[in-house]
């Protein structure tokens, strides 16, 4: 029998069992990795001496990538928990007690990155200083930090009291017990024992990425005027659902509270494209909450971000720290929108109130309301909430003992059960969650249990009810048609030029849906209508070229098809519910003509066809964005043999045809060929001294960093790139 075994766990994913050594390494750690393990048999529940736990590894083995496909790769929050509490590594008389801590491992900066990101995962804001810098006051902060002392057992402990660590690098380094890993190549280790030895390569494919281990079905959501979609009841556990979360329509526009793991996978199946979001509502910095923020940067435009300044400034720590940045970048990725705790918070007609909620890290719970017939209609987002039983056990008087106030218990009770419309609430019980039962007289509407991976109980039931994904609450009917509202905003985003009345004629156009995996051009047809994708996603394929991106709402189909009578070049196929405004090709060559508008069209074409040939702007970016980049865009060319220094101003380089040799200070050279890039690094603040030397004839891309730099899915992919280059 072989003494290593290695398990595909999911996409970039291993789990390596060395049973005789005691050592068992999860290679890799994206989000939701427990939740794999689970369903691949790694993770059982086992019963010894009359105590129930759960197997598992007891080594991480980190990506030397700490993004891959934009998403994050490293994220070993939940697999440590698994380990401590649900393994029974930290409780005490637990037979897997036996003082060997979960052993975390890879290149020296992402074991770094990693102990910082699970110690603010575990406390959050770490002083009553830190919390005094988000501008509440002395005597609050030290109440609030006394809570806070209270679920971490009275004092803030540094990650590496729990954790040990391991840096791996090119020349064999001990495990643990006779194991031994060496790195090979970036991201590809070889482990042995005992004269055996496996490789893993962590690298994903290009246009592969991290999945979700549950599946969705797909989902036509209307975009209503208030109402709210469940898209999670599950908890960090749960295998067959998303994790708890919401996303909610008011006036059309789309909001969701909180971004847990995979919800660029759950907005999917709902026909949600990431360029819809208008904005997200953050409770707290727990990874089931949290981890999906990578996916809503990946947007065309910096997305709203609301929440408390205590919860905000928790949040931008542990990112950072997981991304090894400065906390400042943060602002670089979202339009920041700090809510005053329990006030009522205008945003455009919809109203918010944060209220405090007792929990590890800086929580708050939000109550939505807007005006309507006979009052108010009210949504109550509950999540980490705590029980009545917990909080009652840790109120303390004494002002210098971690603890809660007899005040401040009654405060937090009276808001959970502030009675609403509808309200979501956190049942997972134990330590830090909630319980139904407390419900039982809470005067609110309906009540829907969330934040459980358990099947409800009769006396649950009897309680709240539970929501299928994709299930949609109405608590005010819409009467508007919102989708033409939004084709007139990126018809103005396309054509800023054209009169308003112009306008108007194309938006005179039908609104058709696609089914999902619908072609709705396909490549070497033409297209009798220009299509304006309104919402949803549609891939542009051409599989000859290797091209496969993806587009959201606000890009148009088969203009150029239109515009020359030609057929089509690619494939556009709907990947979940779309909806376009299908304009007639005859009316919109008239629209051309009457507006003078061809040759600037076909300009703008010709330069936007060729960005989405480049990896970096293959996806997620609306026409008006890409017609905005296109329009700055300066062209140089070089003969082959000649030389050049890398030009002064801030400028990102890209090679239109041709081939390049990048020189840099120390010597390395770097081949760059057609839909290749280079110079990132002064975006993010890094003094570069290269020499370039042509290959071939070349052209280059010059594009202003100022202006790219702006663009969060851009500035996204080219940290990536950067981060992504060295171990």
């Amino acid at each position: 029998m072989a003494a290593i075994r290695k398990v595909f766990v999911s996409t970039g994913t291993y789990f390596v069992d060395i049973p005789d050594a005691g050592v068992h390494i999860l290679c890799g750690c994206p989000s939701d990795t427990v939740k794999s393990l689970i369903k691949r048999g790694v993770i059982v529940s086992v019963e010894e001496g009359g105590v129930q736990f759960e197997t598992g590894p007891n080594v991480i083995l980190l990506s030397d990538r700490a993004l891959q496909g934009g998403r994050f790769a490293n994220l070993g929050e939940f697999p440590v928990l698994q380990m401590l509490y649900r393994q029974g590594l930290i409780l005490p008389g637990h037979p897997n007690n036996t003082g060997s801590r979960p052993l975390i491992m890879g290149a020296e900066h992402q074991v770094k990155a990693q102990l910082d990101y699970i110690y603010r995962g575990n406390y959050g804001l770490i002083s009553e200083q830190e919390m005094i810098d988000c501008g509440i006051d002395a005597e609050e902060a030290k109440q609030l930090m006394r809570i806070k002392l209270k679920f971490a057992f009275g004092r803030i402990a540094p990650a590496d009291e729990l954790l040990d660590t391991r840096i791996v690098d090119d020349q064999e380094t001990d495990v643990r017990n006779g194991v031994t890993i060496q790195r090979l190549a970036m991201n590809v280790f070889r482990i042995s024992f005992e004269g055996e030895s496996i490789e893993v390569d962590l690298n994903l494919e290009a246009h592969e990425n991290y999945g979700p281990p549950y599946t969705l079905g797909m989902h036509d959501i209307e975009r209503g005027y208030f109402s709210v979609i469940h898209s999670g009841d599950g908890d960090g556990w749960d295998v067959n659902r998303p994790s708890m979360s919401t996303v909610f329509m008011f006036q059309g526009r789309i909001y969701l509270v909180d971004a847990g793991p995979n919800v660029i996978n759950s907005l999917h199946a709902l026909g949600i494209g990431v360029n819809e979001i208008e904005g997200v509502f953050h409770t707290h910095s727990h990874d089931d909450h949290f981890c999906g923020l990578n996916s809503i940067i990946q947007a065309d435009h910096r997305i709203k971000y609301f929440a408390t300044p205590l919860v905000r400034s928790c949040v931008t720590k542990k990112l950072t720290a997981l991304l090894g940045v400065g906390e400042e970048d943060f602002e670089k990725y979202f339009d920041i929108h700090d809510l005053v705790l329990d006030d009522w918070n205008a945003i455009d007609g919809l109203e918010v109130k944060p209220l405090l909620s007792p929990h590890p890290v800086e929580t708050t719970i939000f109550i939505f309301r807007t005006m309507w017939e006979n009052g108010y209609k009210t949504y109550g987002h509950f999540a980490d909430i705590v029980s009545r039983k917990v909080l009652q056990n840790m109120i303390v008087e004494d002002q210098e003992t971690p603890g809660i106030s007899q005040a401040d218990f009654d405060k937090t009770w009276e808001n959970y059960l502030t009675p609403v419309d509808l309200k979501r609430i956190d049942i997972g019980g134990g330590l830090i969650h909630g319980m139904a039962e407390d419900f039982s007289d809470d005067r609110s509407e309906k009540i829907v249990l969330s934040h459980t991976a358990l099947k409800l109980t009769d006396a649950q039931k009897e309680i709240g009810s539970g929501a299928a994904f994709g299930t949609v609450e109405t608590l005010i009917p819409n009467y508007q048609n919102y989708s033409r509202r939004d084709a007139f905003v990126y018809l103005k985003a396309y054509f800023p030029s054209v009169a308003e009345d112009q306008l108007r004629i194309l938006l005179n156009s039908p609104v058709q849906r696609f089914n999902p995996e619908t072609i709705i051009i396909r490549e070497g047809e033409e297209s009798e209508f220009v299509n304006l994708i309104l919402t949803g996603n549609v891939e542009m394929i051409q599989s000859d070229e290797k091209i496969h991106s993806s587009l959201s709402s606000g890009a148009l189909l088969g203009e150029d098809t239109a515009l020359h009578g030609l057929p089509s070049l690619q494939t556009y196929r709907a990947s979940n519910f779309v909806w376009c405004l299908r304009i007639p090709r005859s009316l919109y060559l008239a629209f051309v003509a009457n507006n003078n508008l061809f040759g600037e069209i076909s300009h703008l074409q010709e330069r936007r066809e060729f960005l989405q040939r480049v990896t970096l702007f293959e996806e997620a970016i609306s026409y008006g964005v890409l017609n905005r980049i296109a329009a700055v865009i300066e062209i140089c060319f070089h003969e082959a043999g000649t030389q050049a220094d890398f030009p002064t101003d801030n400028a990102l380089l890209v090679v239109e045809s041709g081939e390049v040799l990048r020189i840099d200070a120390s010597g390395v050279e770097t081949t760059f060929k057609a839909g290749s890039f280079f110079g990132e690094e002064k975006l993010f603040g890094e003094d570069i001294s290269i020499r370039l030397k042509f290959i071939e004839p070349t052209h280059l891309l010059s594009l202003p960093l100022d202006i790219i730099g702006e663009i969060p899915i851009i500035r996204w992919k080219l940290f990536e790139n950067l981060t992504g280059q060295v171990a």
